[in-house]
């Protein structure tokens, strides 16, 4: 009883050695793929191993999110990443699994096609997921064709081996025997054979993972699996999909900008003289003022005019720019947004009209005059004409956000322009969705007017723009 309790103690103090060595890894590529996780976390998460059972995954996967993910958008490099790095089974359970493969094909017997097929109908049927472990185990090794160090996506191997068990055409039998079964009962079957497939599909791709770590390392599979991101996604290049998540971070980032401005300007405002209160606080001091008393300032909203830059050479960028635009219209007391290209126009009443930011781009893209001769960018020309017909309205009061690439088609410049707008403005900032190394290269003109602005930052991404805002001063 002693020696099976020491090999007991002995087993457990590797596994537990060898999960942590694993979590080091883990939390390594969480930080190489842009996710925060600091000391403390990693401590938290620490803490939270030593109370779970080793051996339960989901459990292991829970208490790690809990303590290491912060954000919505990081979930699923989360979920990539804790997949590859804890998808290596333990000895026993192999064995367990190769018991399941022998009791099928008899023992020492390799499965056939037909009954790898059989087992395929029965697991996505039933949902019994060790059936399902065995079949991925069993198929992936006969059908996968992986070859050591060759450098082939994980998604290739699935593919393959989904396409070879048939996995499609059984689940169109299992649908077909649902809908006979016909009403309530027959959809409640068609939902539990889909998500059994995708359970089969999982389980698939996590042997096809275990192989590839096999061969090449959790950090190589890990880096082959990696995406950028939300907040890392380039404006330049947003897809559909990308654009319409972005939608649900804009808001916030736009409340975010609206407090930093009005604290600043809080805090520049002292207040006027209070005479009143004055002498009546010097009768203490034998009517001496030795300590002014001022009113407090009215803390109103901060106001914003921006100035977006939508032509073909920023199209990305100007569908999300149109994004903020609409996000910060709500924020402030008195936001105006213009657009432009070589013309530009106000576009105020067009976000109010809107009910939605879909609808508020929709009218922007149909309804805004932002043509002057031929469509093309011309800067110089749309701020001219800006500061012709609405400069005298700037106050003292007032930011100005200009967003654009500053690429002028080679057009007469005009930095003076800029500078009648830093003069009657508060600040003026320029965000720019260019790399910094390509700023005043060919037909970028930056550099005029960046001697004018209160700052010129790159701002690609919705991490250079959470900083823009944050520091803020």
């Amino acid at each position: 009883m002693t020696v099976a309790t020491d090999q007991a103690q002995s087993g457990a103090t590797v596994l537990a050695e060898g999960l942590f060595a694993t979590f080091s890894g883990f939390v390594e590529e969480l930080r190489a793929a842009g996710v925060p996780v600091s000391t403390t976390e990693v401590l938290d998460a620490t803490n939270a191993l030593r109370q779970l059972p080793l051996l339960g995954r989901q459990a292991l996967k829970s208490g790690l999110a809990a303590t290491l993910v912060k954000q919505e958008g990081h979930w699923s490099t989360f979920e990539t990443l804790f997949d590859v790095y804890f998808s290596l089974r333990l000895p026993a359970m192999d064995a367990a699994l190769g018991g399941v493969v022998d009791d099928e094909a008899g023992s020492g017997q390799e499965l056939t096609a037909s009954q790898l097929a059989e087992m395929a109908y029965r697991a996505i049927m039933e949902g019994d997921r060790d059936l399902m472990a065995a079949l991925a185990q069993a198929a992936v090794s006969r059908y996968a064709g992986m070859e050591p160090g060759r450098s082939v996506s994980g998604s290739y191997y699935t593919f393959k081996t989904l396409r070879q068990l048939g996995a499609d055409s059984l689940l169109a039998r299992l649908l077909a025997s649902a809908q006979e079964a016909g009403g309530l009962e027959g959809r409640l079957l068609e939902e539990d054979y889909r998500r059994h497939l995708r359970e089969l599909r999982a389980e698939v791709e996590a042997e096809v993972h275990r192989h590839l770590i096999s061969d090449r390392g959790a950090s190589a599979v890990a880096r082959s699996l990696r995406r950028p991101l939300p907040e890392d996604v380039d404006f330049m290049h947003l897809g559909k999909d990308e654009l319409a998540a972005l939608q649900k971070t804009v808001q916030p980032l736009a409340r975010k900008l609206a407090v930093r401005l009005a604290r600043k300007r809080r805090r520049r405002a002292g207040g006027r003289l209070d005479f009143r209160a004055t002498m009546r606080r010097s009768l203490s001091s034998g009517g001496v003022p030795v300590e002014p008393r001022y009113k407090a300032p009215h803390r109103s909203k901060p106001e914003l005019w921006v100035l977006a830059d939508i032509s073909g050479s920023v199209a990305a960028f100007a569908r999300f720019t149109l994004q903020l635009v609409y996000a910060l219209s709500s924020q402030f007391s008195r936001t105006r947004s213009w657009v432009f290209i070589d013309g530009i126009d106000e576009v105020t009443d067009l976000l109010k009209a809107a009910s939605d930011v879909g609808e508020a781009v929709h009218h922007i893209n149909t309804q805004a005059d932002v043509i002057w001769a031929e469509g093309h960018s011309d800067y110089g020309h749309a701020l001219v004409d800006f500061l012709e017909r609405w400069a005298r309205e700037l106050t003292t009061r007032t930011t100005v956000l200009v967003l654009g690439d500053a690429r002028n088609n080679y057009h007469p410049v005009q930095p003076w322009a800029v500078a009648g707008l830093a003069e009657r403005a508060r600040h003026v900032w320029w965000l720019n969705p260019e790399p910094r190394a390509y700023w005043d290269t060919g037909d970028s003109v930056l550099a005029h007017y960046a001697t004018h602005c209160t700052g010129v930052l790159e701002c690609r991404n919705l991490r250079q723009l959470r900083h823009f805002i944050e520091s803020l001063p």
